[in-house]
């Protein structure tokens, strides 16, 4: 920053002398909820600054200059009363007045670090003054706004008519205040479950009737919450699956009777037949009318309205795609969601356009932009693995990713591309979990307890995607969740429970049936079958491997180091193109995914007219080899195109894709099997059968095969057994379905160590601790993993508010984001104690609110003694206390982790892994100071670990 020091005359505007309707907009205090973030960031810049107005200016005050040289606002910019808001952009309700108006700021460049030794040119206010009240100490730490600081005060929550309870209130404060989590930061999980703990007490200690009250409510507000998620996350999943239906089969025709109806709806009847030649006549079903005979001219040939009808689905197909991509790529890229929650200075991708649509480039030295993400695209389940880890993403569940994700998942499954719905329940159902939770303070000022919904919510986005509530509690223990104890598993069970019913009640195929692919057997397996159901474990393991290893190079190789990296929509219409151009080899390739998993699960029934589109061989000799290569192709091209269509940027789940390749592997087996007791029926092998032509079921191999192959890429095991369980309502095939998944998995890790969810985690940069992961530690210690650099603040020196300001700075120039500054007292002979801790968010908010006296010294007082003198438990009558506002202990942990430089790294993986640790700062033997390890840099050291190891 450059400010003028020319003597002439001009009229300069103290950064205090402002006007009088300013002056009353005084900021916000440590309780209170995020201002701006660019109000915010506009304060730390000109700390300490003085605007020089030339008549030159007077004229030109819209020029960017002007924007450089802006006094500190005092005036903070109301926001919109309501809850705070993830995934939306800030709305301001005022102008900001006193500078010029820049809505793009880059990251760093106008907040460059400042060495000790040098200042900025500035005319600040006397340096040496001492202070004496320019701002208001009662109302600076009271807002008129709504509280939606995590660390909201106690005094709404405390029942009326009770006594306080001034030693716990003050106990808690101990660990120091946290305000809010940027994105990409680590949860703090021991000041949270601090902050639950101390909030629990304070109600179950209340005896009285109306505490009795007050605890019922609490105790079961948890159920209301998981209540709502389910019966919406139902609600949303039906409307999805007849939306898709509907644009699912708009692309072959309409229905005369009802053009909102889909075919299975206009044809109830037939509804399991399928015509294969686009507008062919032979459907028995007149209701429904193809796009060839609806468009072809009176007396056209049959071929025309073939053709009529193939293009029609065509150009349907890549209108659909088209529409999806957009909605996800111009509605929910990361860079569009910033929050109040986003700190100004600390994220590196802070960066949003300017009026003329161009943006600040970041200084060369500053760390790499996070890469962008686009939240709707995908299943959403490495995301919300992450998020359920403890990291904080905004916008990630918000209501414009949810909207976006559900439109645009019934227009992507509908264009015929191979990819699944089922998956993307699960990041639907977290939106809604995310979006109700925000209406409940306990869970909205605690990302700890709003986990427990969102875990809840995981599971019953998997009841609702495949009928199985069981399944889905286990789901999402096994795969999901990470912190997972009883109360949190009970409540998912009965949301999934409640999303199930719900769904049965909507019926969204108006067959009773949660699911399309929903299945029963009569008839047992034999012990001779489970060789073929071994050979289907080994082939789900082989397969898992290698699309896992060849989805993740494409992606890293192909489509983020070539042109498709800058042009995904011209990607998206490429695959689209190609999938509908493919789908017209047979009649299978022209399925939708979850309707080729029902007919290859399907039994075939003795005298029954429904075939299954031909999947029912009456004749083995004469049928069996032709259906089966008929097959075989089909799983050639669905597996092909899988891999190359996961990871667009449309709304895509695997597990229909998945279920479909491993089906056609179970199916060709299962018939093959069938030939062979047709073949050789006196076999030894099939004497189990004593001549019953039919004790071989096709679609149970079918059932088999498509357990191993997700398994083998998901590596799920138990819960996707019980979700098969779940399908085929019985326990009857429990140990084929067993057998297969435990191979496959066996052989998928053996070949490639990482799942899908895992490996699309390591594409995306995205910070998910694996606590199920075992690293070797070798000969490294903690020295090699604690970071040195890390700026720290020396109590014993002068610290003043720019000095502070210009920490913050260099820590943000490092990329230390999800950490903070260490607070430390150099002894005599040289060494540094440690007295606490001070997170970036925490200082970024601190600085913000007294940032008119540059100059003036800040201290970092310790001691409980402020604590005990409280004669109310009010935390205003705590901050009243306060002596100096410039005391910013209120926001220091004083009792912060530490490990000794001599313990072992496994145990600091301990502290990471099952305390849920933000930072353990380290010490030596002696007590002293050495360094930091925070969460993200812990992630990058086993992330360098891994690689050497390999």
């Amino acid at each position: 920053m450059a400010f003028s020091t020319d003597s002439s005359p001009k009229r300069t505007l103290s950064s205090l002398s402002l006007t009088s309707s300013a002056a009353t907009e005084v900021p916000s205090g440590p309780l209170s909820g995020p201002s701006d973030t660019t109000w915010r960031r506009q304060r730390l810049l000109h700390i300490g600054s003085v605007q020089t107005l030339s008549a030159e200016a007077d004229t030109q005050s819209t020029s960017t200059s002007a924007a450089e040289t802006a006094p500190i606002l005092r005036e903070r910019p109301l926001m919109q009363k309501a809850h705070s808001s993830y995934g939306t952009l800030p709305q301001v309700t005022t102008k900001r007045t006193g500078f010029h108006l820049r809505p793009g700021l880059s990251a760093l460049p106008n907040l460059a670090p400042f060495s000790s030794s040098v200042q900025p040119h500035s005319t600040s206010t006397s340096p040496t003054r001492p202070y004496h009240g320019t701002l208001d100490r009662t109302s600076i730490f009271r807002s008129g706004r709504p509280i939606s600081a995590y660390d909201a005060p106690f005094s709404p929550g405390r029942i009326p008519g009770e006594a306080p309870d001034v030693a716990t209130e003050g106990v808690v404060r101990m660990n120091g205040i946290r305000v809010w989590y940027s994105s990409f930061t680590s949860v703090d999980w021991l000041h949270d479950a601090i902050k639950d703990s101390t909030r629990m007490y304070r109600l179950r200690r209340h005896k009285s009737i109306r505490g009795r009250v007050y605890n019922a409510a609490d105790r079961f507000m948890g159920w209301v919450l998981v209540t709502i998620v389910g019966f919406l996350t139902a609600l949303t999943a039906f409307l999805i699956v007849r939306s898709e239906q509907w644009l699912f089969d708009i692309k072959y025709g309409y229905c005369a009777t009802g053009w909102w109806k889909a075919r299975r709806f206009c044809c109830p009847i037939t509804s399991d037949a399928l015509t294969f030649a686009l507008g062919a006549s032979t459907d028995p079903c007149r209701s429904w009318l193809s796009w060839g005979e609806a468009l072809a001219v009176t007396g056209a040939s049959p071929l025309s309205r073939i053709l009529v009808g193939r293009a029609t689905y065509f150009l349907s197909a890549l209108l659909l795609a088209l529409v999806s991509s957009l909605l996800t790529i111009h509605l929910t890229a990361s860079t569009s969601f910033v929050t109040r929650k986003d700190s100004g200075v600390l994220s590196p991708d802070f960066d949003t356009p300017t009026e003329d649509g161009k943006r600040f480039a970041p200084p060369a030295d500053s760390p790499a932009r996070r890469k962008v993400l686009y939240y709707a695209a995908g299943s959403g389940i490495p995301e919300v693995k992450t998020i359920l880890s403890g990291f904080v993403i905004h916008g990630y569940l918000g209501g414009r990713t949810l909207f976006v994700k559900a439109v645009g998942l019934a227009l992507s499954v509908a264009s015929g591309l191979s990819l699944g719905k089922e998956g993307p329940f699960v990041h639907i159902a977290s939106c809604i979990g995310n979006i109700v939770s925000r209406y409940c303070v306990k869970y909205e000022n605690n990302e700890g307890k709003r986990r427990e919904i969102l875990s809840a919510a995981s599971a019953a986005g998997v009841a609702v995607a495949f009928g199985a509530p069981i399944g889905g509690v286990l789901f999402s223990l096994e795969e999901v969740s990470y912190f997972f104890p009883p109360k949190v598993m009970w409540r998912s069970f009965f949301c999934a429970m409640i999303a199930a019913m719900t769904l049965r009640f909507l019926d969204p195929f108006g067959t009773g049936k949660l699911v399309l692919f929903q299945v029963t057997y009569d008839k047992d397996w034999h012990a001779y079958e489970l060789v073929p159901f071994l050979l289907l474990g080994v082939f789900g393991g082989l397969y898992g491997a290698y699309f896992s290893k060849l989805n993740y190079r494409w992606c890293r190789d192909v489509r983020e180091k070539t042109w498709l990296r800058n042009h995904p929509v011209a990607e998206v219409l490429l695959i689209t193109a190609i999938t509908a151009i493919l789908s017209f080899i047979n009649g299978y390739t022209l399925m939708s995914g979850t309707e080729l998993v029902y007919n290859l699960f399907a039994m075939c029934l003795p005298g029954s007219p429904n075939t299954h589109a031909g999947l029912c061989v009456l004749d083995p000799g004469k049928q069996t080899f032709h259906v089966m290569r008929m097959i075989a192709v089909a799983l050639v091209v669905k597996a092909a195109l899988t891999i190359v269509t996961f990871g667009i940027k449309v709304p895509a789940g695997i597990f229909i894709p998945t279920l479909g390749v491993g089906a056609c592997a179970g199916r060709i087996v299962g018939l093959a099997v069938q030939y062979a007791r047709w073949r050789w029926p006196a076999s030894p092998v099939f004497a189990s059968c004593k001549g019953n032509t039919s004790c071989i079921i096709p679609g149970l191999y079918a059932m088999v095969g498509a357990a191993a192959t997700l398994s083998g890429v998901t590596r799920t095991t138990v819960s996707l057994a019980v979700i098969m369980f779940e399908l085929t309502d019985t326990l009857t095939y429990a140990v084929p379905v067993m057998l297969a998944v435990l191979v496959a998995k066996t052989v998928a890790d053996a070949l490639e160590p990482k799942g899908i969810y895992d490996l699309v985690i390591e594409l995306s940069k995205l910070p998910y601790l694996n606590a199920k992961h075992q690293y070797l530690w070798g000969g490294r210690t903690v020295h090699d993993a604690m970071d040195t650099g890390v700026e720290i603040i020396d109590s014993g020196r002068t610290n003043t508010v720019r000095t502070l300001r210009d920490q913050l700075a260099r820590l943000a120039a490092a990329g230390y984001a999800n950490t903070g500054l260490p607070i430390i007292r150099t002894d005599s002979n040289g060494k540094s104690r440690m007295l606490g801790f001070m997170g970036g968010n925490e200082l970024e908010h601190a600085l913000s609110i007294i940032a008119e006296d540059a100059d003036h010294p800040v201290s970092f007082l310790t001691g409980v003694r402020r604590f005990r003198t409280f004669s109310s438990s009010s935390i205003s009558s705590f901050i009243d206390h306060v002596e100096d506002p410039f005391d910013l202990s209120v926001y220091m942990d004083k009792a912060p982790l530490t490990i000794s430089i001599n313990s072992p790294l496994e145990l600091v993986q301990q502290f990471f892994v099952k305390l849920g640790a933000r930072y353990v700062v380290v010490t030596d033997a002696d007590g002293y100071y050495e360094g930091v390890i925070d969460k993200n840099g812990w992630l990058a050291f086993l992330r360098e670990l891994e690689t050497k190891s390999i």
